[in-house]
């Protein structure tokens, strides 16, 4: 699996707000959709594109295009509905799938419990975007649901990532035959023993949507 922490000012600027614990709801919203389209810039290098013969108002000319079938984000619900905007602002033509996954607090084990997917994803790349990688037990199962749809190509972008998940998500992924990258905006110090990154940013889902009950 290949990891890139993205290094860049702008991004270390916005991600420093959002650890922030007196950053509100709204701000919070804001800044992690800024920081999504930074790190989607990092993300789609690899997206596949083909030649194109266009004419400017001056001449002819060759560019390219985006290849079909078009790429596919997958959220995982809820807190990677706040990255999806940043996504798409780049990505304007992709579709878009859900995955609804829970970690068990005690096992840290991850279910899926919703998902609305195409049933088949033979030749698609796909970017998974949920905010924290922490033990990797969500998006190892994440990106196992679509290596088992047929996605042959797979990024996942997290605004944080624990040291430990990223050793669990590549030891969870050994055997999988798909190209697997990481795109993360900073890599912190560790897992404190309730599995919540340190010193991270508490809980995404909390701070991008208030706590639900």
């Amino acid at each position: 699996m290949e990891t890139l922490v993205v290094d860049h000012p702008l991004v270390a600027h916005k991600l420093t707000t959002l650890r922030n614990k007196e950053t509100d709801s709204s701000t919070f919203r804001r800044l992690a959709d800024e920081l999504v389209t930074l790190l989607a810039y990092e993300a789609t290098r690899g997206v596949r594109v083909a030649p194109v013969d266009i004419v400017t108002p001056v001449a002819q000319t060759q560019g390219v295009r985006l290849t079909d079938p078009q790429p596919l984000i997958v959220p995982i619900l809820r807190a990677g509905l706040g990255m999806l905007d940043g996504m798409i602002r780049l990505l304007p033509t992709a579709e878009v799938g859900f995955l609804g996954m829970v970690r068990n607090e005690e096992t840290l084990a991850a279910t899926t419990y919703a998902e609305r997917l195409p049933a088949d994803l033979s030749g698609r790349q796909c970017y998974v975007v949920d905010p924290m990688l922490a033990t990797g037990g969500t998006l190892a199962a994440a990106i196992d649901f679509l290596v088992s749809r047929g996605a042959d190509d797979i990024t996942a972008v997290t605004l944080l990532a624990a040291p430990e998940g990223i050793k669990a998500l590549e030891n969870a992924l050994a055997g999988v035959d798909a190209p697997v990258r990481l795109v993360t905006a900073a890599l912190d110090e560790k897992l404190n023993e309730k599995g919540y990154i340190v010193p991270g940013l508490g809980d995404a889902g909390d701070r991008l949507y208030g706590v639900a009950g």
